[in-house]
């Protein structure tokens, strides 16, 4: 498999791979974003520190090759959320997750990077990306839908679960184009 660039471009956002010098931003953005992350996120309910950020910025660098982490930034520049393309649903396969900064929200951004980071899962040589999230999460779950994604299970939580889920994970999956059924 290929490496991910360090930059993609979709619609109006850019994704930009995270580094250790992104602490700070990264810090206030999840700070900012707690209240409407934390019904959805157990570590987010749990609160977030500049060491968590530190600590999430270092493994995202040590990782790089294996998992894929980027800031959305929309125009302005501005940091509005965070992205991942992460390896954990086995060989040849990508699992998409999103979060957007609650004044950024309703602009298409997090369907904007889940199209540009499924593009690039194809690009560098997976066979299909899935997106997982509660069947609670409406928001969330109108992404997949929006990107031609078909809904493949219903399944209990794979982690730990969080205030506002209903405790049934709905996977979607998008098989890249001429690959065979999963």
């Amino acid at each position: 498999m290929l490496t991910a660039a360090d930059e993609l471009t979709s619609g109006p956002v850019v994704l930009r791979r995270w580094r250790r010098a992104d602490a700070e931003v990264l810090y206030r953005v999840v700070s900012e974003s707690l209240e409407h992350l934390s019904p959805w996120m157990a570590w987010a309910a749990r609160g977030y520190s500049t060491a968590d950020a530190v600590a999430y910025l270092s493994r995202t660098e040590e990782q790089w090759g294996i998992d894929y982490d980027y800031a959305i930034v929309a125009p302005g520049p501005v940091v509005a959320g965070s992205c991942s393309m992460m390896s954990r649903i086995g060989q040849g396969g990508f699992e998409i997750g999103y979060w957007v900064h609650p004044a950024h929200l309703g602009r298409g951004y997090a369907t904007a990077a889940a199209a540009a980071l499924t593009a690039e899962a194809f690009r560098i040589g997976a066979d299909r990306v899935e997106i997982v999230h509660d069947l609670a999460n409406v928001a969330s779950g109108a992404i997949p839908r929006r990107l031609g994604f078909d809904e493949v299970d219903r399944r209990p939580p794979q982690d730990e679960r969080s205030a506002a889920e209903a405790g049934v994970e709905v996977v979607w999956r998008l098989l890249a184009p001429g690959a065979a059924v999963v």
